[in-house]
């Protein structure tokens, strides 16, 4: 059974860093393009975050570049999202997923981890 686990989502204060965890079992994420997405309260989930290719290129929307950095641990099978300067407007439910496609359209990614909370607030 493919699976994505998350961790790490919780309370910070404005200006803080906070780093997500994603880990993988039942497939090897290396072999996948992967992404960050992001679900404020009370609205419909954004469009990609960061994602990262198989050949480690990596993208990141113009709101999180240079704040967002996405990465991946091959031998612990595992994906990160690295959030700095963190303002309350991230305030969001954080989302990890795999696709066989390097792309920023949600529709293709195929397997979703289950979501944590993030919250931004002094």
């Amino acid at each position: 059974q493919l699976q994505l686990v998350e961790s790490g989502g919780g309370l910070v204060q404005p200006g803080g860093s906070l780093r997500l965890s994603c880990a993988a079992s039942g497939f090897t994420l290396e072999h996948y393009a992967i992404g960050w997405f992001r679900q404020a309260p009370g609205k419909e989930r954004e469009g990609v975050l960061c994602i990262s290719n198989s050949d480690g290129s990596t993208y990141c929307a113009g709101s999180v570049k240079g704040r967002f950095t996405i990465s991946r641990d091959s031998a612990k099978n595992t994906m990160y999202l690295q959030k700095n300067s963190l303002k309350p407007g991230d305030t969001a439910n954080y989302y990890c997923a795999a696709s066989w496609l390097f792309t920023v359209l949600n529709s293709e990614y195929e397997n979703w981890g289950q979501g944590g909370q993030v919250t931004i607030s002094s």
